[in-house]
């Protein structure tokens, strides 16, 4: 494999695609729009007002959990009822994310106009809602997933099922598709702007203007822990919690004593996607970008770690999770919802009435 630079762009896609790219490692066909090539551009840009991120009409409900705490789907009221029986789609946000987030409500919309229904998951303490527990989410926690798509076909659904998974929402999905492997009730999935690896990703918010980010969101984060816990009674260093300039920092002083790691680096080692990718059993698309300024190109799997069943999408431009493609800067046009949607029909299509898995593309 070729040494892996930090230069981002289609220099380092020409680089590694003698060695790294087969049948299953793949060069994307999206092309950024001509006034959007700047892979931070392509990022900050469907935050702006110019995005045009559809407005969706949202049910909330409550999912209790098997530890009594509780989480919140929003569930799209457009497109079919639940006793259609028509596929579902449950999409998974990334860090402090939500159903609000730009990227949730293109795919929510998209799958409504195809005939889905489609749901997102929280992550627990995200959105406009506060879990029970003493405790929040982070990038391994797959039971809530499970749970909830074990208690859909539990609940009598007999239909499809797909899923979608942004940034540490993605690392959350292909983690727990490679722990269930063929027992999952998914269909097929999709994954975009992946941390595979949470060491690499940590590395990479802490360089250059990568950093910017970093300090937007780990500010986020500390707001969310005060509106959470009190500082006297956390079972955390709240000092150092507060103190912290970092992902690896933040991650070392509460997120990994809340959840039950011994510190940062056993949370990313046990945490990391990139390891279960070998154990994935349905068919699973991977959408990373050369120049993701979340990450380097670490996030570029190596072949005989991507499984038959899966395809590993790379493109030299997209940014984190911004894959806008075309139209003028007043009414973009985005890449992402039909690749989605388009690839996950293409499984949903072919996989019968319960959605057995396919053994491979």
């Amino acid at each position: 494999m070729p040494r892996r630079t930090g230069r981002p762009g289609a220099a380092l896609l020409q680089e590694c695609s003698a060695s790294m790219f087969n049948d299953r490692i793949v060069s994307s066909p999206f092309k950024p729009a001509w006034w959007l090539k700047n892979r931070h551009a392509q990022t900050v840009y469907s935050s702006l007002p110019l995005s045009r991120a559809p407005k969706v009409a949202l049910s909330s409900e409550d999912l209790e959990l098997p530890d009594g705490d509780v989480t919140v789907v929003d569930w799209m009221i457009e497109g079919p009822g639940p006793e259609s029986g028509a596929p579902i789609l449950v999409v998974l946000h990334g860090l402090e994310g939500s159903s609000e987030s730009t990227y949730a409500r293109m795919l929510l919309k998209a799958a409504a106009d195809h005939g889905w229904r489609a749901a997102v998951l929280h992550f627990r303490d995200c959105g406009d809602y506060r879990n029970r527990l003493p405790r929040r989410y982070h990038a391994g926690e797959t039971g809530d997933i499970r749970y909830f798509l074990d208690s859909l076909r539990s609940g009598g659904h007999d239909g499809p099922m797909v899923a979608a998974g942004f940034s540490l929402g993605g690392n959350v999905l292909l983690k727990y598709l490679g722990e269930n492997g063929v027992a999952t009730p998914l269909d097929a999935a999709v994954a975009v702007s992946v941390p595979l690896d949470l060491h690499d990703s940590a590395k990479a918010l802490s360089t250059g203007f990568s950093k910017v980010y970093q300090y937007h969101l780990v500010k986020k984060m500390k707001n969310a822990i005060r509106r959470k816990f009190d500082q006297y009674t956390a079972a955390f260093d709240w000092r150092r919690t507060m103190a912290a300039k970092t992902f690896a920092e933040f991650d070392d002083a509460v997120t990994a004593p809340l959840h039950g790691f011994a510190g940062k680096d056993e949370y990313y080692d046990k945490c990391s996607s990139i390891g279960y990718l070998p154990e994935i059993r349905i068919p699973t698309l991977l959408v990373n970008s050369i120049d993701d300024p979340f990450m380097t190109p670490a996030a570029i799997p190596a072949p005989v770690q991507v499984p038959e069943c899966m395809q590993v999408e790379i493109s030299t431009h997209g940014g984190h999770i911004g894959y806008i493609d075309g139209g003028p800067p007043w009414r973009p046009t985005y890449y992402l919802p039909d690749r989605i949607v388009g690839f996950l029909d293409s499984h949903v299509r072919d996989s019968g009435e319960h959605g057995r898995p396919l053994p491979g593309l």
